[in-house]
């Protein structure tokens, strides 16, 4: 089948029709992929030289093609949503539906199955099915636990968006922080990921929402779905809009979704007394973070916490999600600001590379 293959870091990817695919297992479902996002977190994995080979893309959407014994709850046929964090079901971390506590979801990381092996492969050696699912590829074989089924209405192209994007930004708001009605959000960072927390704020009530980002663009984006306010990545610009908007107090939260090295000690830095900071974006590995004076941090009674894809739970999120956006209360159509054939990934992550738009979805196999 068709795929674009990650086969040398330092190379575009390859587009390749020769990758092999094996059957589903017990407990495991093939994809037929419709639409997949481009991620930030694929752009990590090229950029830092591991997991090669690889088919990476994992916010898609798709067709179910075929399951494997002991599935029941999506039958060929069904339009469905795959989702990163695949959780095993019977785990002290599914326990608490805790997906990002699970081993099995947890082997999303090395891009195999926890028994180390790969549903891809290409001339007799492995392929790794890229951060859990493997969507820049016609077909992938995931497990049941992360196909979540959707309502034959429900186009694939707006719903894959919620694979990650929103499930991360969105989630880390309302599951991680438990933003309240009238409190005050700071989000750095306007990709794909901060302008679902943007929304993720507004959705929870709250009375200012300060969105940060060099891209004009990108700013006026967020200001169009719940920002009361946006201004540019300089931290002094920053600190000016949260002292001016809190009277001097500071924020309640701060969202890190950029991934850009102190964005996350400024958050801490920001926030005013009880605080939060969520770390959503994920910096380069060696990168650590500042809180300052240990004693004020406590003092003052402030938290640091990371998020994820949002701490959400498959079952429980992604119709939740799904729902908001039936209602019109979540905006998934206006983050799409580009559509990309299989042929056009590698422009697809250039337009990444240089922060243009919010969302590019390529479209794989669309229906």
């Amino acid at each position: 089948m068709r795929a674009a293959l990650l086969s040398d870091p330092s190379s575009p990817l390859e587009l390749v029709d020769d990758l092999d695919l094996a059957d589903p297992r017990p407990g495991e479902v093939c994809v037929a992929v419709s639409h997949s996002g481009i991620c930030h977190s694929d752009l990590t994995i090229i950029e830092g030289g591991y997991m090669v080979p690889a088919v990476l893309g994992h916010e898609a959407a798709g067709v179910v093609a075929g399951v494997g014994d002991g599935v029941s709850h999506v039958s060929e046929g069904d339009k469905v949503m795959i989702t990163p964090l695949a959780p095993c079901g019977h785990c002290d971390g599914c326990a608490r539906q805790q997906a990002s506590r699970c081993t099995q979801a947890m082997s999303f990381v090395a891009g195999t199955r926890p028994d180390a092996s790969s549903p891809f492969s290409r001339r007799g050696r492995l392929v790794h099915r890229g951060l859990g699912v493997g969507a820049f590829a016609e077909h992938t074989v995931v497990p049941a636990s992360g196909v979540v089924r959707l309502d034959d209405d429900v186009p694939l192209e707006v719903a894959c968006l919620i694979g990650c994007a929103v499930q991360t930004g969105v989630g880390a708001v309302l599951n991680t922080a438990s933003v309240e009605r009238g409190a005050t959000v700071v989000v750095t960072g306007l990709g794909g990921v901060g302008i679902s927390a943007v929304q993720g704020a507004r959705i929870a009530g709250a009375s200012r929402i300060i969105a940060s980002d060099p891209v004009e663009s990108r700013r006026q984006a967020a200001l169009r779905l719940g920002a009361t306010d946006a201004v540019g990545a300089d931290p002094a610009e920053l600190k000016a809009a949260v002292a001016d908007a809190t009277r001097g107090r500071g924020a309640d939260y701060a969202f890190e979704t950029a991934g850009v090295p102190g964005l996350a000690s400024l958050g801490v830095e920001i926030t005013g007394s009880g605080g939060t900071t969520v770390v959503v974006g994920a910096p380069p590995p060696e990168h650590t973070t500042d809180i300052g004076s240990t004693t004020v941090f406590m003092i003052q009674q402030k938290r640091l916490v990371g998020s994820l894809l949002g701490d959400c739970w498959p079952s429980r999120d992604i119709p939740l999600l799904v729902g908001l956006w039936q209602r019109g209360e979540l905006d998934l159509e206006s983050m799409i600001t580009a559509r990309l054939p299989l042929e056009g990934i590698n422009e697809g992550f250039n337009r990444l590379r240089k922060a243009q738009g919010v969302r590019t979805v390529i479209e794989i196999s669309p229906s």
